[in-house]
């Protein structure tokens, strides 16, 4: 997205909100300010758009609209998915086993070391140096006390993607739940939820053009979860507190705009991003290192380093020039100490303190990435010529 001569390729960190978003989201600040638990006729028109934003939301992911619950984003949807599965177990006295991947989002991350506090046991697999995992992996640390997996869609940093079919292949049949973070790759890559196998399916609204604090979980019918918000009742009881209608109301026009032409518009980033890679690498005498599998990924990431550079001095000297582009995740409150993902890839120290994550959208084009690539390219050269650690011919 260039505003005049600025370059936003941070779209995994956010999304700019589409105007015909926020034109519903106006509307729907403006004459349905009623709340949707009232009975009168301000509450049931707020309702009615409650209802008609879940609906939407369940169309693009082709499941039943009451399995839709709408949450604040990505964020509580998986802390809401572990928690809840996890907890009751826990208050029966029980030791559930969760296994996780070692390159999972924090949220995924932060909740297992707090169930694990209160005893749970966790399993963390490790990843191949392209990223993936496969389901022989999970299948080998399956115990008698395993209750749930969790495992990444989408990885935020590399786009690598799991392959959870196979999994829920595995899972389904010995009755332990399988949630998914699907937050990286909702909006990007055509989903079946249903097909797909899994029973709980966390997705956020500002990754895909809609506001922040918006977002939601699929349950599959007949999972229960245990509460974190205790309340109202709102949202058949799993998550209490007035809704946020005018974001849930963006967020479904969000869902609608994503069902028309996503495999078109997936092709053309993807164009976009294998242009920039090839254009890159050509400009730079092939001296980049490129991280995650190749084809297994979703169409818009790149995650890459350049040796000899620290990742926050190209940063620094991009943003200088009006790019924007993330230090691997942008998930961590600001603070890049080297990705851990990359380090569970077997990504050296160095290189992972020098890792920079490029996310194509919406509203990239080709102009851009020319402009992208003349700029880091002669940034590059330039760091390299004052580096100390740079070989000289």
């Amino acid at each position: 997205m260039m505003t005049g001569e600025k370059i936003y390729f941070d779209y995994n960190s956010t999304t700019p909100v589409d105007p015909r978003v926020l034109e519903e989201i106006a509307k729907v600040a403006r004459e349905n300010f009623g709340n949707p638990s009232s009975s009168h006729c301000f509450g049931e028109s707020a309702a009615e758009i409650v209802k008609q934003s879940r609906q939407q939301v369940a169309t693009l992911l082709k499941v039943k609209a009451e399995e839709i619950y709408f949450t604040s984003g990505g964020t509580e949807s998986d802390n809401l998915a572990l928690k809840g599965v996890v907890l009751p177990y826990l208050a029966q006295g029980r030791k559930p086993h969760l296994i996780i991947s070692m390159v999972e989002h924090p949220a995924v991350v932060e909740s297992c070391l707090y169930l694990e506090s209160l005893g749970a046991l966790i399993t963390r697999l490790p990843v191949a140096e392209d990223g993936t995992i496969t389901a022989a992996q999970v299948a080998a640390a399956f115990t008698d006390e395993t209750v749930l997996v969790s495992l990444m869609l989408a990885n935020n940093e590399t786009g690598v993607l799991f392959p959870l079919a196979e999994i829920a292949a595995l899972t389904r049949p010995k009755k332990i739940l399988l949630h998914t973070d699907a937050v990286q790759a909702f909006g990007k890559v055509e989903i079946d939820v249903t097909a797909l196998g899994v029973d709980l399916f966390s997705i956020s609204g500002h990754k895909v053009y809609a506001p922040k604090g918006v977002g939601a979980l699929w349950l599959r019918s007949g999972v229960k979860l245990e509460p974190l918000l205790h309340g109202g009742g709102q949202e058949s009881g799993l998550r209490s507190g007035t809704e946020n209608i005018a974001g849930m109301a963006g967020f479904g026009i969000a869902c609608e705009i994503l069902a028309v032409g996503m495999a078109a518009e997936g092709s053309r980033i993807q164009a976009l991003r294998n242009r920039l890679e090839s254009e890159l690498a050509a400009a730079l005498g092939q001296q980049l290192i490129f991280h995650g599998h190749r084809q297994l990924r979703v169409p818009n990431t790149i995650s890459l380093s350049v040796p000899y550079i620290d990742g926050e001095a190209l940063l620094a000297h991009l943003d200088l020039e009006d790019i924007a582009v993330s230090a691997g995740s942008a998930c961590s409150s600001g603070e890049h100490q080297g990705s851990p993902v990359l380090k569970a890839m077997g990504v050296s120290s160095e290189l992972a303190q020098g890792s920079l994550r490029i996310s194509l959208g919406r509203w990239s084009t080709r102009a851009e990435v020319d402009h992208f690539v003349e700029k880091f390219s002669a940034i590059v050269r330039r760091l390299w010529a004052i580096s100390p650690l740079y070989p000289k011919k």
